[in-house]
């Protein structure tokens, strides 16, 4: 062996600093005259030797954890190292004998921002690449000077492992072999400045456990037992289909389980109680629990706190196994601003605008999202397909749409910048929501899309290729939260019941616009925290009077055009708001405790409204077609009352009566179409079973030839205290 030529002292200062684009020019083994060039850079190393078959060299010690030497080969081996310190000597494989392992059209994808399977070929996976078990380690930093991996297989030293960049698209790549599942990473940046950051991987599929901050190398091993759900899901048409949502917390749903142990619970109760669909506060890895997971740091990684990624699908598979849909809530409107994530990731603003007042999210303290960068654009649609195929999700919930998509969102004048017509909405974000629903339909069929947006932007739910009035298309949502339904409706049963006939209006406004989106009906945590109290603390009066408005008020959403959501707790009228820190308080339901079958009760009808929406296609088959509603009596402010009709697709109704006032009304007419002869009530939330005073029809009610409300029939049913109740035709 002779000694290798020294390298250039640039070269040598850039490699050793962590700002070399191409550490595999220099290290690993290369063709030379008169032989092959071995240069390793080992840090802390005593000695470096090369092994092969019939071959055993040791390296010149070139100071600063660098080795060489010149051995006199025709050609180079299928060649080891074998690095000996002070207390262990290991062999291992070359990570710089090893060519990029990715391939020109996943660079030409990432280079577009149309790589549709992002996960795929960024962040750590394992496998064999030429012939040998290693991780693949990529990363984008395109501002970055030099990228290294570091972890717990290098003892956290980041000085080991330098990265190569692969072309001008600000992507880092290294095979690192003998670095497999469960090993800890991060890579170390450095910066434009020459400074160094630690970051974890943006793409990172799992991660530690919080407070730790490392992501994790993973690969999965679930094998799905769910093919007859997502074949069936495939088929259906969710706007003419049931859909109720139990909207949970997965943390604080029982305290203290994991995921395969809620897998044993959840679904069960869930079935129980008819819902169609559990809705799951955002799963994504957040750092601050107390956040509920709305400020998320690992975007394609389920939190640890309650198991791994496979964990995690296996929840899923018991859920869809049990007949239900798992909505998830994702979060593409903002990012927080800890140093060892997605801020300045790379030392320049990169996931964020550069311009600060952009980049700001004025109301959480967190930054937003560039969606004019198209790789940003890239890894926001990439995931939101990431968390529907590879984990079966049948709905994603949009967190904070609006903030999206305006730019003066919470701002003063002043504060914010307008687009390139002078305008107020955030044209990016526009299209970043367009794209994204446009991909998810096209690629998961039966998965459905529903926007958080709270302003009266035209064109949530309408198909993206169809421009609406504002001259935008549609964002191509399938569903949009029906914000200002929660909020009218909650206001008029928050009033004492003498003082709502001036407030009757709350309750009937929302069929003026109801047909101008596809809405859901929430009653979500947002209403049960921060002071607002719980569902049934908003409602006046005793504690019979409070039971008996909860329990009238879901009867009415329940009948109401659109999809129904309930928040965790709300099902049998819990008291106390909602804390992540303790849960829902199940001990309400313990039979030792004396009001126990009060809240029984509420639970009892959660379960009965679900199976008699289910089975009623009148409640829920024409819930975007205006011919499937009609008012019997908007009107009756005087005395509290609502009255409406709904039709399924043959015409057969439902008539949904609420009397929102704590008296009894004998033989109270009702106009209803003449060619029902008969009616029977199917359900009254004041029957004694669910805690009310037993005020029902129990006979069928014929119907008269006394033309009422505009209708050439009516009936004289009796309407309960604080009560709603649903007739269909005997």
């Amino acid at each position: 062996m002779r000694a290798a030529p020294a390298l250039d002292d640039d070269e040598r200062q850039r490699l050793l600093a962590g700002a070399h684009h191409d550490p595999h020019a220099l290290l690993g083994a290369h063709p030379v005259r008169g032989g092959a060039l071995f240069r390793a850079l080992r840090p802390y190393a005593r000695s470096v030797t090369v092994t092969a078959a019939g071959l055993r060299a040791r390296l010149h010690a070139d100071g600063d954890g660098l080795f060489s030497g010149v051995l006199p080969l025709q050609e180079i081996p299928d060649y080891r190292l074998l690095v000996a310190y002070e207390d262990n000597e290991v062999e291992v494989h070359d990570p710089y004998r090893f060519l990029p392992t990715l391939g020109g059209l996943d660079l030409h994808l990432i280079g577009e921002g149309r790589h549709e399977e992002l996960w795929r070929a960024l962040g750590a996976h394992p496998m064999r690449h030429q012939g040998v078990a290693g991780t693949r380690f990529t990363v984008w930093a395109p501002d970055a000077r030099g990228v290294r991996v570091t972890g717990d297989f290098s003892y956290w030293d980041g000085s080991a492992f330098p990265m190569r960049s692969l072309g001008g698209n600000g992507l880092w790549e290294l095979f690192l072999p003998g670095v497999g599942e469960g090993a800890l990473y991060k890579f170390q940046i450095t910066r434009p400045d020459g400074s160094h950051t630690l970051r974890a991987d943006p793409m990172a599929r799992r991660t530690e456990c919080p407070p730790a901050t490392a992501s994790v190398v993973h690969s999965s091993h679930h094998r799905w037992r769910d093919d007859a759900w997502l074949a069936r899901r495939a088929d259906l048409r969710v706007h003419e289909s049931p859909f109720s949502v139990y909207e949970v917390h997965l943390p604080s749903w029982r305290p203290g389980l994991t995921y395969r142990q809620l897998a044993e619970q959840l679904p069960a109760y869930v079935r129980d109680l008819g819902f169609t669909h559990v809705e799951l506060m955002p799963v994504a890895e957040h750092p601050f629990g107390g956040s509920w997971g709305y400020q998320v740091t690992g975007f394609y990684a389920p939190t640890a706190r309650l198991g791994t990624p496979d964990d995690f699908k296996y929840l899923i598979d018991a859920l869809h196994q049990a007949g239900i849909g798992v909505l998830v809530d994702w979060v593409p409107a903002h990012f927080p601003k800890d140093a060892w994530a997605l801020a300045e990731f790379d030392g320049r603003p990169l996931y964020e605008p550069a311009d600060p007042l952009r980049a700001a999210h004025p109301d959480w303290g967190t930054l937003e999202f560039d969606y004019g960068r198209t790789e940003v654009r890239n890894f926001l649609v990439a995931n939101a397909v990431y968390w529907c195929e590879e984990f079966h999700i049948d709905g994603l919930r949009v967190d904070a749409v609006a903030s999206m998509l305006y730019l003066d969102y919470s701002r003063e004048p002043g504060q914010w910048t307008p687009n390139a017509h002078g305008g107020r909405e955030n044209l990016d974000a526009v299209a970043f929501l367009q794209e994204m629903n446009a991909t998810v339909y096209r690629r998961c069929p039966g998965v459905v899309t529903i926007a958080e947006e709270s302003t009266a932007w035209d064109g949530v739910t309408r198909a993206t290729h169809h421009v609406g009035p504002s001259g935008f298309g549609g964002l191509g949502f399938g569903l949009k939260w029906n914000m200002g339904w929660m909020h009218d409706s909650l206001g008029y049963v928050a009033h004492e019941p003498v003082h709502r006939k001036y407030h009757h209006h709350e309750m009937t406004f929302s069929m003026v616009y109801a047909y101008s989106e596809n809405y859901v009906l929430p009653i979500s945590h947002d209403e049960v925290v921060h002071g607002k109290g719980a569902l049934v603390s908003k409602m006046p009066g005793d504690w019979w009077q409070q039971r008996a408005n909860h329990r009238a008020y879901l009867g009415f959403m329940w009948a109401h055009p659109g999809k129904q959501l309930l928040f965790m707790g709300q099902e049998f009228a819990q008291g106390a708001e909602w804390s992540e820190s303790h849960g829902p308080d199940w001990w309400l339901l313990d039979p030792s405790y004396s009001a126990e079958a009060d809240h029984r009760g509420v639970r009892d009808l959660v379960r009965d409204l679900n199976r008699g929406y289910a089975a009623t296609p009148s409640l829920w088959q024409r819930d975007t077609d205006p011919e499937g509603f009609a008012w019997v009596d908007g009107d009756g402010y005087e005395d509290n009352v609502f009255a409406f009709l709904r039709f399924d697709a043959e015409g057969t109704p439902l008539l949904a009566i609420s009397n929102f006032s704590p008296v009894v009304r004998h033989e109270y007419r009702i106009g209803v179409p003449g060619e029902v002869p008969e009616w029977r009530e199917v359900l009254n939330t004041d029957d004694r079973r669910y805690g009310g005073s037993g005020v029902t029809n129990p006979e069928p009610l014929k119907s008269e030839p006394t033309a009422w409300h505009g209708r050439p029939a009516s009936l004289l049913p009796v309407l309960p205290p604080l009560a709603t109740i649903w007739l269909r035709p005997a």
